[in-house]
Order: C-alpha cells, then structure tokens, then sequence
C-alpha cells in the first residue's frame, strides 16, 4: 500500500501528473479529499479505469457518480496493484 498527498498549491495540471505517476489503470484505490466540512468530506474507493484530463475515473462511472477530479484529491492510496 502507497499513498501520495497532492500539496495543497498544485494546481490541476501539477495534481494530474502526480496520480499518473502513482497510479495504473487497474489499481484499487482510496481517495480522501481535504475536509472542509463534514457536507464536503468524503472518502471513494474504487478500481481506476481511466486517467482523464480533468479527473480520475473510478469504476468507469463519471465525475458526478463515483469519478473524483484532481482539484478534489487530497491523499490517494493504492490498495492493491494490478
């Protein structure tokens, strides 16, 4: 298990090179988002299937059902490596 922090001022560009770098398509991860309030915490696990401009797919479902965009991540932990 590995686990990469996106440093606060990265922006977009700078977070998405980060996961390409960390992740595979293939690997089950855990995403954390830096909690702001309890409404706009959140924690998603998944399988990543796609590294899109934008965001990071996560079971093939898009942003607004389970996928997580860059500026969104806070830690990403690879669980398990394909």
């Amino acid at each position: 298990m590995s686990q990469l922090t996106i440093p606060p001022d990265a922006g977009e560009e700078r977070a998405s090179e980060l996961v390409r770098e960390h992740v595979e398509i293939g690997d089950v991860v855990e995403i954390r988002n830096e909690k702001r309030t309890e409404e706009d915490a959140f924690d998603v696990k998944g399988t990543v299937t796609s590294v899109e401009p934008g965001y990071l797919e996560l079971d093939e479902k898009p942003p607004t059902e389970g996928s997580v965009r860059y500026d969104e991540i806070h830690t990403i932990t690879k669980i398990e490596s394909k």
